[in-house]
């Protein structure tokens, strides 16, 4: 189209754009439209005086044609001319940055590589591009990928580069062009920018000084055929042995239909694969992949895909994580309000879990009170906690059968602010008196509740009902509903040879589960609230079994049945069935993962390239779970080699409880922070993390050139973006649009075809017309 109006019209659209229209007539406006005008007004006169056979519409038509040719004319006359204000030859600088990073390995448009179209065109051997560009200005040219330096040309380049910071190249090559005129800088790149910095930030002082950017994008947009490893949600830190269930988002083009595999490892060592059909072009997919974690401490997980034929790029066929395997005991406080099967088989489901510890409170009578699984004998001797220190000592929390009036008013603000404030979960089973039939309506647990409260039955024996229970969608991916073991044990395969025959499939597992009774009505979640179990009542009714939400910094749980236990004692269960044992297993694990320490510590980001710096955030909390301020807070790093180096945080003052470092890092490695809070001789907690330093693939992942991107790079600092099939513009449009030393110059429009072609259109079209009407 550019073509098409170049020749219609002289010029190129941009001069039309720079340019500011002007008219170069000797003689006045005024004569030469009063002239124009007089001779409009005789043809006209001379098509109303003829009547003859035509009508008034054909007078009127062959009077406009005759016009519109008189007014291109008159235009002419005119001498229309285009004033441009262009560069200065030879007096203006331009900056070429050039990408260094390793996506310039990958496929080029017309190139065997991006790179291969940098060296051709910014090479020792030059290039018409090139050499236009010089006999106009004066060329610098800049390498960059995580760091910015000048190159004579780009045989330099190695495309060695793990990072783009393309915002600190544009800053970095404004800085030392700052003393001369620069009318623009040039970058080559395929729009990757991981650098890590806002890329708006560097923009600023381009428009300040009216810097434009002319991104020239490399590469196609979509690199086909390809898959990729788009995310994957993990946690940073898990208890050990947790039973973990991993959203895996895979990206593809060209692979539609096809079944590829993604595989964990750990280390050498394969822990869980997972196949999965490939969706149409360019819609991710997503797996959800159950991992266990048996080995304790810092592990560095890796998800794959096999190579498949013809991959454009295999880098992005993986992506390593980092996660803490914890070896620690969570210790989880279960008040519960009478005697009743469920604490039995509770602390029976997980009393081989070394990693669970299930404090139990059980009111026997009025004021009186069990204990069981206390450290020591002052531990709720007083039954349940009544002060924030002595509730927030546990990391989850989980209410019984307990009416609301059994606490005081501060209390139930403790058992929500567990939640909202401390970070821990709380879980509120299911019983006569729970829910709203233990008179939680009206009270703070009714906010914090996932599920809305009903009005109590008036009968309590009508409120009664069983349930066939089973998982939704959501739940069915959920860790706390994977209740088939990952390896079946040498006893439940003796069992299966006298017993019933352990489900294949979690449907099947769930579905031949034998139904359990409720007390309390429960049909709707809040909105936000996720639902992973429900039932079918006696009456059709759909109730729901099991739900949660996030509260503040914790999580709330609603299960609203009382006799879970049926699932390990009802007659068609094997003695051996480990359903009941692995749901509470996972139920509490999942309750107390998360929740906080008083004190911890978190890197900005999992990994860093060595030579970066990596900014440590430590949240520091009493015992109460409120911020401290006035706190003294240092962090010691170890690296890969044993060295530890001790760093000091400072309080952010802008949010209260935060205190932050920035550390620089130069070994390759894993490297252990851990972060010592004290408020004098008091010490408030400690607080451990891990991250990894070593080369990025992240060059590797999208791949494909960021149009988008680079299109509002030019557009916001007054460039104008190009691929490299319309790159060979570049050097007029920077006469015309550039900055520096400029001076004005004009350009005739009066003898553009355009105007030629009309005029005999318009000629030709009025005597064709007079023909066609017989009036010749």
């Amino acid at each position: 189209m550019e073509s098409i109006f170049t020749a219609l019209f002289k010029y190129r659209p941009l001069l039309f754009r720079e340019g500011e229209l002007v008219f170069g007539t000797p003689w006045p406006i005024a004569a030469v439209l009063g002239v124009t005008a007089l001779v409009a007004i005789s043809a006209v006169a001379t098509y109303g005086s003829r009547q003859g056979k035509a009508t008034a519409g054909q007078r009127t038509t062959l009077a406009t044609l005759r016009l519109a040719a008189l007014g291109v004319l008159a235009f002419v006359l005119l001498q229309p001319t285009l004033v441009l204000t262009s560069t200065v030859p030879q007096q203006n600088f331009i900056g070429v940055l050039l990408d260094d990073s390793r996506s310039m390995r990958l496929p080029g448009e017309s190139t065997e590589t991006r790179g291969d179209f940098l060296l051709e065109t910014f090479g020792p051997e030059g290039s018409p591009l090139l050499s236009e560009l010089q006999d106009r200005f004066s060329v610098r040219t800049f390498r960059f990928s995580g760091e910015t330096s000048r190159v004579a040309d780009a045989s330099e380049l190695l495309y060695d580069g793990t990072r783009t910071d393309l915002a600190g190249a544009l800053d970095r090559a404004r800085q030392e062009l700052s003393s001369v005129p620069l009318s623009g800088l040039v970058v080559l790149t395929d729009g990757a920018d991981n650098g890590g910095r806002a890329l708006a930030e560097s923009l600023v002082p381009l428009q300040a000084a009216s810097i434009p950017v002319y991104p020239v994008g490399l590469g196609d947009e979509a690199l086909t055929p390809d898959v990729q490893i788009g995310r994957v949600e993990l946690p940073r830190s898990v208890l050990r042995g947790a039973s973990l269930v991993v959203d895996v988002v895979v990206n593809h083009r060209g692979y539609q239909g096809e079944t590829v595999e993604v595989v964990v490892e750990d280390g050498n060592r394969r822990i869980a694969q997972e196949p999965i059909e490939l969706g149409p072009n360019g819609e991710p997919t997503i797996t959800p992949v159950r991992v266990t974690l048996e080995e304790p401490g810092p592990r560095r997980l890796r998800f794959s895909i096999p190579r498949l034929e013809g991959e454009a790029v295999v880098q992005n066929n993986r992506r390593d994580l980092l996660v803490e395997v914890r070896e620690r005991r969570e210790k989880i406080l279960y008040f519960e309000g009478e005697p009743r099967h469920e604490v039995k088989f509770i602390r029976r489901a997980i009393e081989a879990d070394e990693n669970l510890q299930v404090v139990v409170l059980q009111r026997t009578a009025p004021g009186k009170f069990l204990r069981l699984n206390v450290d020591d004998g002052d531990e709720l001797a007083s039954g349940f906690p009544r002060t924030r220190e002595e509730l927030f000592q546990y990391r989850a929390l989980v209410i019984g059968s307990v009416e609301a009036a059994f606490f005081t008013a501060d209390q139930l603000s403790m058992i929500a602010d567990f939640a909202s404030r401390r970070g821990g979960g709380v879980l509120f089973l299911g019983g006569r008196t729970a829910f709203a039939e233990g008179g939680y309506r009206g009270t703070v647990i009714e906010d914090a509740l996932p599920v809305l409260l009903e009005e109590p039955a008036r009968d309590p024996r009508s409120a009664f009902t069983q349930l066939a229970v089973e998982p939704t969608n959501a739940g069915l991916s959920h860790p706390i509903s994977q209740i088939l073991p990952s390896e079946p044990s040498a006893e439940a395969d003796a069992a299966d040879a006298t017993g019933p025959e352990m489900p294949e499939t979690l449907d099947d597992a769930w579905a031949s589960l034998p139904p359990l009774s409720t007390m309390n009505r429960i049909v709707s979640a809040k909105p936000g609230a996720t639902t992973l179990l429900t039932g079918s009542s006696d009456e059709g009714e759909d109730r729901i079994v099991l739900a949660h939400h996030r509260y503040g910094r914790g999580r709330v749980i609603a299960f609203p049945v009382q006799d879970s236990w049926i699932w390990q004692m009802h007659s068609e269960i094997a003695v051996d069935d480990p359903r009941h044992e692995l749901l509470w297993q996972q139920l509490l694990r999942w309750l107390a993962d998360g929740a906080p320490d008083p004190v911890h510590v978190e890197p900005d980001r999992e990994q860093v390239e060595p030579g970066e710096s990596i900014r440590l955030r430590a949240t520091v909390l009493d015992s109460a779970y409120l911020e401290v301020n006035a706190a003294e807070v240092v962090a010691e790093v170890t690296d890969p080699t044993g060295s530890v180096r001790t760093e000091p945080l400072s309080w952010t003052v802008d949010d209260d409880g935060i205190y932050e470092a920035v550390i620089p890092v130069s070994a390759n490695g894993r490297h252990a922070v851990e972060v010592v809070a004290r408020q004098g001789e008091l010490e408030l907690g400690r607080g451990v993390a891990f991250f990894q330093a070593g080369p990025s693939d992240e060059e590797f992942f999208d791949a494909g050139r960021r149009t988008a991107l680079l299109e509002r790079l030019a557009e916001d600092t007054g460039g104008r973006f190009y691929t490299v099939d319309d790159v060979d513009q570049l050097p007029e449009d920077l006469r015309f649009t550039g900055g520096g030393v400029t001076l004005t110059e004009e350009r005739d429009l009066w003898d553009m075809p355009v105007f030629f072609l009309l005029i005999v259109g318009l000629i030709g079209a009025e005597w064709g017309v007079r023909r066609l009407w017989g009036m010749v």
